[in-house]
């Protein structure tokens, strides 16, 4: 497959004939007997993932340092053999990279947008990727029905939005780990007045990967005790009707 489709423009009028570079020598350490299917999704991500809008073409130069091993990086903060959830994956960052860099993860997509689950199901087959699956609607939807030790996110809402969805799909100790950037600190102190009420028992913003992404990655981690309590849809009483009516 190659990087990229020399097409001359996008809808938007973006170039889209930048080109992906070499694998970075990072990519063997980090993914390890996965580092060719990392390579792969790289050039997926760069063709296909531009071609049908789910990446924007000016991002294909710096792929590998801004996205890929930015996501991959997250991996060494997560337990062994657990269950994840990436809400509002997109194209599958965090969630592909963390499965490729991490086979012992298993590793939900959850994902709103038809076209982009069904681009995930094709990257899932083409990757053999046998620990993801996807699910297509929102967090709402799911929440209390499915849970996870650990929800992801990159670039989804900001944090008071982002808690509010996540949260209820976390199991009782179970973290969500949110990939942020410079505004980390700002909308931590903003929002954890919220997160306590959400319930919330600890929350940090952490960096990782320093020496193989410049700059690291930065990470908000919010965790809880115990499952939180979802109501469910109240439910309308009937009106008394009068007789003859």
């Amino acid at each position: 497959m190659r990087p990229s489709s020399p097409d001359p423009a996008s809808p938007g009028g973006e170039p889209t004939d930048l080109v992906l570079g070499p694998a970075p020598e990072a990519v063997g350490p980090v993914f390890g007997d996965r580092a060719a299917d990392a390579t792969r999704y790289a050039e997926i991500l760069a063709g296909p993932g531009v071609t049908r809008g789910l990446l924007g073409p000016r991002e294909v130069p710096r792929l590998w340092e801004r996205h890929i091993l930015n996501c991959a990086v997250v991996g060494g903060l997560l337990p062994a053999d657990i269950q994840i959830c990436d809400v509002g994956s997109g194209a599958g960052l965090p969630g592909i990279v963390l499965a490729l860099a991490r086979p012992d993860l298993s590793v939900t997509l959850l994902e709103p947008l038809l076209r982009r689950t069904l681009f995930l199901d094709e990257v899932i087959d083409l990757l053999g990727l046998e620990n993801v699956r996807v699910l297509r609607g929102r967090a709402e939807e799911f929440a209390g029905k499915e849970r996870f030790d650990v929800v992801t996110s990159r670039a989804v809402a900001p944090l008071d939005r982002l808690a509010g969805w996540s949260l209820p799909l976390l199991r009782s100790g179970g973290e969500m780990v949110a990939l942020k950037g410079g505004s980390a600190e700002g909308e931590l102190a903003e929002s954890a007045e919220l997160l306590a009420k959400l319930g919330a028992t600890r929350w940090s913003v952490e960096t990782v990967g320093a020496g193989i992404v410049d700059p690291p990655t930065t990470v908000i981690r919010v965790g809880i005790e115990h499952e939180l309590h979802v109501r469910g849809p109240k439910k309308q009483r009937p009106r008394n009707r009068r007789p003859g009516r």
